[in-house]
């Protein structure tokens, strides 16, 4: 397992308590897990994804993820409607572990911008991490 100091973790995304990530374009969010969260994971086996059209609340469960270890839910960081699954991800899962940051899981467009703006930077993320 990775040290604090070696995750990857981008200046530009915002970041959830649960250890998702999510980029604002223009109406979009893409949302997926974060290099610590594949990290503690350990090798991806199965990604559960939401259908296109599906809706949820900020904090609600969109998806599960397998790994060798465990199987952990995915909790959305800001409610909206699934526009976007990352259909690569049904075939070769392992794609969230070679870069959790490419191979994002779903996009949504967003119910309001507010719940964005709650998200934590790069730094509290890292304060949460250190505990």
């Amino acid at each position: 397992m990775k040290e604090i100091n070696e995750l990857n973790l981008p200046e530009e995304l915002m970041y959830s308590d649960d250890h998702e990530w999510a980029q604002k374009e223009d109406a979009v969010i893409t949302i997926g897990i974060t290099d610590y969260a594949q990290d503690q994971l350990g090798d991806i086996v199965f990604v559960e994804m939401p259908e296109i059209g599906d809706s949820f609340a900020k904090g609600d469960e969109f998806g599960t993820l397998e790994s060798v270890k465990a199987v952990s839910e995915v909790f959305i960081p800001v409610g909206g409607e699934v526009v976007a699954v990352n259909e690569d991800l049904e075939d070769s899962p392992e794609l969230v572990n070679e870069d959790p940051y490419t191979n994002w899981i779903i996009k949504i467009k967003p119910v309001t911008d507010n719940e964005f703006q709650t998200l934590l930077s790069r730094e509290k993320y890292l304060q949460l991490l250190k505990g």
